[in-house]
């Protein structure tokens, strides 16, 4: 299959969807960010001298997922009408699972929106907590579902 962002003499561009139709499109992304246990102690218990960093995180993937054309050189600006973004603590990792949900009425999906918002969420994390966790990795950021337009849907096994 060629890559639909190069024309036939090599050049990038931004793909023409104007013939495409328009139909009501979902895509949702998810990735995480792992961290010391002290770390994830301190988010955790609400400790953190920057405030609240999930709830900063969740506002900074909403605003990341508007931002993505701003962002991404080749990537249409759409009419998003929705966007959530989870955080959940897992003990496990020890870190944070982060998944996006990003929906749109158009002629393109939103895939790159959902992945810009997981990877700003995370990056959000990062930046509050760096002070105490400078080794803290983001990682596994993927589109884990997409569904509208010709293509179809699309999941993640």
């Amino acid at each position: 299959m060629p890559l639909t962002h190069f024309d036939a003499k090599g050049q990038a561009h931004m793909v023409d969807v104007s013939d495409k139709e328009v139909t009501d499109r979902v895509a949702v992304a998810a990735g995480h960010i792992k961290m010391a246990r002290e770390t994830f102690d301190i988010i955790s218990e609400g400790r953190a001298k920057k405030g609240d960093v999930l709830g900063i995180a969740r506002l900074a993937g909403i605003m990341g997922a508007k931002k993505t054309p701003d962002l991404i050189p080749l990537c249409h600006p759409l009419p998003v009408t929705k966007v959530a973004v989870e955080l959940t603590l897992d003990p496990d990792i020890p870190g944070v699972l982060i998944e996006a949900t990003v929906k749109t009425s158009g002629q393109t999906g939103v895939e790159m929106e959902a992945l810009t918002a997981v990877s700003t969420a995370a990056l959000t994390v990062y930046d509050m907590t760096k002070a105490i966790d400078k080794a803290m990795e983001i990682g596994a950021i993927r589109v884990i579902l997409k569904d509208g337009g010709k293509s179809g849907r699309y999941e993640a096994e």
